[in-house]
């Protein structure tokens, strides 16, 4: 009996220590005197942020361990709240949104884990991750302590504790830190909600380990509590001691952490790829270790942002690629890459003496698919759901519509002639009268208005087709409602008359919809439809289909939505998990909304990131354009300090006008280059005026061969992104900003480039305001 009782303890014994269930067995991770601690011992955090919804299920433990043998000891992840509450009160934490499963697979490899679980995440995802329904409610306002919205986020909050509450390192999981709301000071001022939000995620179960919230060095002060640890977040090539001087002035003994270290940056659709330099960002990496600053890579592997999720930021509007490659050390496909060794490299040699990292797990294996070109064809307007009916025009939301496309169709009642308004578009929209073609309407371009050639007679079927791109996922524009927002009128002199009765169809981007439209043989005849075909494989493996021959619109394989495409690029592939194939006969369905040149789909062994064809100019300034300020006073003349960090700078007296021109005449370096991150207007009340609606009339030089430096970085809410002139273009130097109205203007503020000794700071400037834009 004795020895079958000890028998059974060892048992008992190996079965907690393998699943840390056991009290004695548990970890203790904590804040220490500038240090973090685990179980005692300073702890430095090496952490990869991998978001699990952007790998397919079946490939997790594979990133997992990619991750590993990097040289991270942590995962660090967002939980996203629309992609688990897709409808009000009903959750879904099941296959691929299996969260709890993907902590304790890195539990297995003996990762540690982050958990962010907003609200709010950003994240380049669809409304920074907020569900789309909370737009239903006209005056609902996010981020704050609006009844409802507190109400929804503490209902989501209690289930993300039922996930993942007891996997904290106290309770045997592996658990370490959980975030408080994300980057609250780039939305608001607001102490109370955060200490509200905080007091949710401690309600929720995760009062065990350490809470922190992270912002950036310039504002982490507006929201920060007493209570919560503080973090910081920039990019590649920062000036590290500047990023963390302030907060080590404030709290000296603080453990200092980089929470989201910007390994590259993400797509826009219709902007060049982005890529980051592999041996700056393991510079800053070993920067920050020599100090002992613990990190997280933001991202270390990216993914691909499947189906309808990506989302979009603004000012401007600019809606994101499907895939998320990030440039990332891991690629999309999880790959190794130039930057992972240089990483791996480095993460080796902090290794304790006699210590090696593990190897890499082969890649998954990648096959070509030959061309598949026998497709059926389901014509959108012949396939149409069953119509819901409205006078006025409304918004998608209120049709009880989250994503895809929604057609909205009238009959008109007179003839009509002059220029079509449509206020807003929301995001592409395609504008028909009886079938016919009569144009499209691009939100990122401004575009919401179509002059109408002719006269379009009573009686004509008005149809407005409209693709939502992906809500904007930054800053007050998370209220970013889809379709149609206001009003659709005929403008005519000075005249505007509104249409009405319209007739709505929902067509949303779900397998089971796309699926059981009639497909027959045929052609589309360059109107929108969707496509079907199947095709067989000896076996299945990665590859990327290639749509460059199709327009613009989705694709599903055998039930899985891939993503978006374009064919204006910068991405012509879409990622194709192996793991969603099967041997035999596979199916595809594509939704082109444009039409395309040729009905071709083929696997390719490596994807097409980089290839943009976009005919629009890349810079604000037109052939043989020159600013002309010959006669023009400045309301005022300055120095910049050298340095980083925000300048702000105060006139003697406001101004009025809508146009601010920045003359920049000198710099400290002695180039030729100019460069700010970010520039603020201060109106009446000294407070920066909204950018909503500012647009670049005119930048004398903009770099686009290197990268995005477009004139519009100044403007985009992004501290790590920046105007930059080119090399070859001697000062100085202007920008001139349409701030969409008149206002009071009362000063500025600037951002230079967070880099040591930030490249390219302005020195001497003019500031020009006026009512009317300057001449050319």
């Amino acid at each position: 009996m004795k020895r079958l009782l000890a028998f059974g303890l060892s048992l008992l014994l190996a079965f907690g220590a393998a699943n840390g269930i056991l009290a004695q067995e548990h970890d203790k991770f904590e804040v220490g005197q500038g240090t973090f601690l685990l179980n005692g011992k300073p702890f430095v955090i090496k952490a990869a942020e991998v978001h699990y919804p952007r790998i397919p299920e079946p490939y997790w433990e594979h990133r997992i361990e990619m991750c590993k043998a990097l040289g991270m000891n942590t995962l660090c992840l967002y939980v996203f709240w629309n992609l688990h509450e897709p409808s009000p009160g009903q959750f879904d934490f099941s296959g691929n949104n299996d969260i709890a499963r993907f902590c304790r697979l890195a539990q297995k490899h003996g990762m540690y884990v982050i958990v962010r679980p907003g609200p709010y995440v950003c994240a380049e995802w669809e409304m920074g991750g907020l569900p789309w329904w909370l737009l239903k409610k006209d005056d609902v306002r996010l981020r704050t302590l609006d009844p409802y919205y507190m109400e929804r986020v503490g209902i989501f909050m209690k289930e993300v504790g039922r996930q993942l509450a007891d996997l904290q390192v106290s309770r045997g999981g592996n658990i370490i830190m959980v975030q408080v709301e994300n980057e609250y000071g780039s939305y608001g001022t607001d102490k109370p909600y955060v200490s509200a939000i905080r007091d949710l995620v401690r309600a929720s179960g995760f009062t065990d380990v350490p809470l922190f919230q992270c912002d950036w060095s310039s504002n982490f002060t507006n929201n920060a509590l007493d209570d919560l640890l503080w973090t910081v977040n920039f990019g590649t090539g920062a000036n590290i001691d500047e990023q963390f001087r302030k907060l080590k002035s404030l709290r000296p003994d603080t453990p200092l952490m980089c929470s989201e270290f910007w390994s590259g940056w993400f797509d826009h659709w219709g902007r060049k790829h982005e890529t980051r330099d592999a041996a700056t960002m393991v510079s800053g990496i070993k920067d920050m270790l020599d100090r002992g600053i613990s990190f997280s890579l933001y991202m270390t592997h990216g993914g691909t942002t499947f189906g309808w999720w990506g989302g979009a930021n603004n000012p401007a509007y600019s809606a994101m690629c499907s895939s998320y490659d990030y440039d990332a050390p891991i690629s999309e496909a999880g790959w190794t890459t130039r930057k992972y060794f240089k990483l791996r490299d480095l993460l080796q040699s902090y290794l304790p003496a006699g210590e090696t990292l593990s190897e890499p797990p082969a890649p998954i294996p990648v096959i070509e698919v030959p061309a598949i070109t026998r497709w059926q064809v389901a014509p959108l307007f012949d396939n149409l759901p069953a119509p819901k009916q409205t006078e006025d025009i409304r918004p998608m939301e209120q049709f009880d519509q989250g994503w895809g496309t929604i057609l909205y169709r009238t009959t008109l009642k007179d003839d009509i002639s002059g220029t079509l308004h449509i206020d807003e578009v929301h995001d592409w929209a395609q504008v028909f009268a009886d079938g016919r073609l009569l144009g499209r309407l691009d939100r990122r371009q401004g575009e919401f208005t179509l002059p109408l050639k002719g006269t379009l007679k009573k009686g004509t079927r008005l149809d407005i087709l409209v693709e939502a791109m992906g809500r904007v996922n930054f800053d007050k524009s998370i209220h970013d409602r889809k379709g149609i927002t206001r009003r659709v009128e005929v403008l005519s002199g000075d005249t505007a008359r509104e249409l009405k009765g319209w007739t709505v169809y929902n067509l949303p981007p779900f397998h089971d919809f796309v699926s059981h439209r009639n497909y027959r043989p045929g052609k589309a005849d360059g109107m929108p439809a969707y496509y079907r075909a199947t095709f067989k494989l000896d076996r299945p493996g990665d590859t990327f289909l290639d749509m460059r021959t199709w327009g613009k619109g989705m694709v599903w394989v055998n039930g899985h939505a891939l993503g978006r495409f374009w064919e204006i690029g910068p991405q012509q592939t879409l990622y194709m998990p192996g793991c969603w194939l099967k041997k035999g006969e596979n199916e595809i369905i594509v939704l082109d909304l444009k039409g395309p040149a040729e009905t071709c789909v083929a696997g390719l062994a490596t994807p097409i990131l980089d290839q943009l064809r976009v005919k629009a100019p890349e810079t604000h300034r037109k052939d043989g354009q020159n600013l002309k300020l010959d006669g023009e006073t400045p309301v005022h003349t300055g120095t910049f300090a050298s340095g980083n960090g925000w300048q702000e700078v105060k006139f003697d007296h406001p101004v009025e006008g809508r146009f601010f021109c920045l003359d920049a005449t000198s710099n400290y370096d002695g180039s030729n280059i100019a460069a700010i991150a970010e520039l603020d207007v201060l109106g009446a009340d000294g407070k920066p005026l909204s950018r909503e609606h500012w647009t670049v009339v005119y930048a004398d030089s903009e770099e686009t061969r290197s990268g995005n430096r477009t004139a519009d970085k100044v403007y985009d809410l992004q501290e790590s992104t920046f105007w930059q002139t080119v090399d070859n273009t001697a000062y100085p130097h202007q920008l001139v900003i349409d701030l969409g109205r008149n206002c009071r203007v009362t000063g500025f503020r600037m951002l230079p480039r967070a880099e040591a000794g930030a490249p390219g700071q302005v020195k001497d400037y003019r500031i020009y305001v006026k009512a009317k834009d300057f001449a050319y």
